[in-house]
């Protein structure tokens, strides 16, 4: 008996896991759609319009940690669940992938920032709340909502696991490579924004939102988790419309590089 009303409880969770991502889902698209109207203020976007601003290293810490410390929590919540070890070791090099970025990007990242930016609290906040419900789908589908035998070792030598990887990967080392080279233009303390034109910046105007997406991407094909695909849309509606803007500003700010250079927006050679 308590074995019947275990399974009709997780499957109505799974359910609800389903319908909460088709919210998102919808969310994601009126994301989209807004951007291209009302670009997010901070970076080259930067506008006093979204409210308070602070230092743009505390806001980044601030905004992504949330993401490594979620992930955390159901590591150790786990821990003692139904899965065995080899279930539960596998899952945990799966995140891996999830967290080194995080780990990256609230730690490092944020502290390797040139100039005195400020970030909105609005943007700030929302980036905070988003992290923690993306993480906690991610999470919860790894080590809860996926069949118990769904990921082992035998996994790892699936083709989606390999090319998957690949990808993250070349996306996150062309990532941390874009972010790097953005700064080298600016001298210590510097606000100024300059062309980029070299590394994959001769190809589209935003090579560190290309080579996220790419991240993602590779991270939604070697977990096949709907959580992670869900990511790999949200990352999707909130860079391309960024990257029009940037392209748009850099138009203005760039004429003559614009023409001779004939970057695209995001994708190379195609947006």
């Amino acid at each position: 008996m308590l074995d019947v009303l275990d399974k009709e409880k997780g499957t109505r969770i799974l359910i609800m896991f389903n319908i909460f991502l088709g919210v998102m889902y919808v969310f994601a698209l009126i994301c989209f759609v807004s951007l291209y109207f009302v670009p997010a203020g901070y970076g080259k976007m930067a506008s006093g319009k979204w409210g308070y601003q602070f230092n743009n290293k505390i806001a980044w810490l601030i905004m992504e940690c949330p993401t490594v410390i979620v992930s955390v929590v159901f590591i150790f919540l786990s821990l003692h669940g139904n899965l065995d070890k080899e279930q539960y070791i596998s899952r945990l090099i799966l995140l891996s992938f999830f967290m080194v970025h995080y780990v990256y990007r609230s730690f490092i990242f944020p502290f390797l920032l040139r100039g005195k930016s400020k970030m909105p609290i609005s943007i700030v906040l929302m980036g905070f709340l988003f992290n923690t419900i993306n993480a906690s789908l991610i999470c919860w589908w790894m080590f809860y909502g996926s069949m118990t035998s769904f990921y082992g070792y035998s996994y790892f030598k699936s083709a989606f696991f390999i090319v998957g990887t690949l990808l993250f990967m070349l996306g996150f080392i062309a990532n941390i490579d874009s972010d790097a080279y953005i700064r080298s233009l600016r001298c210590k303390g510097d606000d100024k924004h300059y062309f980029p034109n070299r590394h994959l910046y001769k190809y589209v105007c935003s090579a560190n939102y290309f080579s996220e997406i790419v991240e993602w991407f590779g991270f939604a094909l070697l977990t096949q988790s709907p959580a992670a695909f869900l990511f790999l849309i949200w990352t999707c509606a909130n860079l391309v419309p960024r990257s029009s803007a940037i392209y748009k500003k850099y138009k203005s700010e760039f004429p003559k590089e614009m023409e001779n250079k004939k970057v695209k927006r995001i994708f190379p050679f195609i947006y």
